[in-house]
């Protein structure tokens, strides 16, 4: 039996981004409140055991606890990409394209949902749907572009294998169908799939 999930829709009040803190957030160095405003430019970190969702025009985010995020534009209003030092992060992006980097993945975002973990040996990546083109940093010839409707291949991005070897397949880890949903209301969408 399948069930729908019916959402309800979470519209930020205007000039608002940051739609919950749990713990401790900072966005360039200062302590993040409600009030707060992230923009592209900005470089927002997690304490432990703390979380930020937000929103940033057509893109929504999840990060979670000991996070680095930098957003990175090209103007005042445009996220060209994403560099996620450390840390974990869930985002929903279709509005524009834009690039993730970690230290071993370069990874295109075509309109996608995505969550990605960082450390300094690997990154854990999955494409939960939408089409993405990952490629190893320590092997420029290692690309692999997925295309997913609903987590069908997550991926393993090493720092240190033979070449050719430095992605791999990965299994289906620390993030939910729910929390996909919960992200794509801030930004009034839903889900390209259902869930039971």
């Amino acid at each position: 039996i399948i069930l729908l999930l019916i959402v309800k829709f979470y519209n930020l009040p205007a000039g608002q981004s940051i739609y919950r803190i749990t713990g401790l957030a900072m966005v360039n160095g200062k302590n993040a409140t409600l009030e707060t405003r992230i923009k592209p430019g900005d470089t927002i970190t997690t304490g432990r055991d703390s979380e930020l969702i937000f929103v940033i025009g057509g893109h929504a985010m999840l990060l979670r606890d000991q996070s680095q995020l930098a957003i990175e534009s090209a103007t005042a209003l445009l996220i060209t990409g994403l560099r996620l030092l450390n840390g974990k992060l869930l985002s929903v992006s279709r509005e524009s394209p834009l690039r993730v980097e970690t230290v071993t993945a370069s990874i295109g975002i075509r309109g996608t949902g995505f969550y990605v973990e960082s450390s300094p040996e690997q990154t854990y990546f999955c494409t939960c749907y939408g089409v993405t083109d990952v490629a190893a940093i320590a092997d420029p010839g290692s690309i692999v572009t997925v295309t997913a409707q609903h987590h069908d291949r997550p991926l393993t991005i090493l720092k240190t294998a033979e070449r050719g070897q430095h992605i791999r397949n990965a299994p289906f880890i620390n993030h939910t169908d729910q929390e996909l949903a919960l992200i794509e209301t801030l930004v009034g969408r839903t889900t390209p799939f259902v869930f039971s």
